[in-house]
């Protein structure tokens, strides 16, 4: 699950971009509050299934350090949340510098960028790799990908595998030709804007 926020008059609010603000989307009433409550029923758990996990997400739009900080605060006021087992909090977007990645609290992870090194200590803090699709493939989603495009993606899915992160394309073609092929590809987490569309897919396989 995944929630773009921006550091608004010392509030965090839901918004893809600044012209949403305005609609005053808050990130605890909107996911906190719900989410506290499902693991509230659920003895600590985000679902009825217990054997299901949550990974939230959290897109920073705005400037990185007061966001996270922000949030930091927030959270910490859910320890029910921050302290579940079965959730897990990740922070891609606006992102501090890697070596800033250990000064966070343990519940804090961060989204790492496919194709970048990191030292043992960021590793550590990096739930995951992802990148913009465009920058491997011009691919629309059609038809198989180009070889040249898919060699050079199982080349950088494997290295993140060989550190054992799973792997995300952000801006990468939403359609069920496309879910396939990145699925073949071994692609860990798919982006979608058609949840029920996706979902139905997943079911079918």
């Amino acid at each position: 699950m995944e929630a773009d926020i921006f550091l608004e008059t010392d509030e965090l609010y839901v918004a893809h971009d600044a012209r949403e603000l305005a609609l005053h989307r808050s990130l605890e009433r909107l996911y906190l509050q719900p989410l506290l409550a499902a693991v509230q029923k659920n003895n600590g758990y985000p679902y009825a299934d217990t054997t299901r996990t949550l990974q939230m997400l959290i897109d920073i739009k705005s400037a990185s350090q007061s966001t996270i900080d922000k949030l930091v605060k927030t959270l910490e006021k859910f320890p029910l949340l921050i302290n579940s087992r079965a959730i897990t909090w990740v922070i891609t977007g606006n992102r501090p510098a890697p070596g800033q990645f250990s000064s966070y609290p343990a519940f804090i992870l961060f989204d790492g960028d496919l194709g970048r090194g990191y030292n043992t200590e960021a590793l550590q803090r990096i739930a995951m790799m992802s990148a913009d699709f465009k920058h491997f493939s011009g691919w629309d989603g059609n038809d198989d990908i180009p070889e040249g495009d898919e060699n050079r993606l199982k080349e950088v899915i494997l290295a993140a595998h060989r550190l054992h992160k799973p792997v995300r394309f952000w801006n990468a073609p939403d359609s069920g030709n496309a879910w396939n092929e990145l699925m073949l590809l071994q692609v860990d987490f798919i982006n979608t804007d058609h949840i029920e569309a996706l979902a139905a897919f997943l079911n079918e396989k």
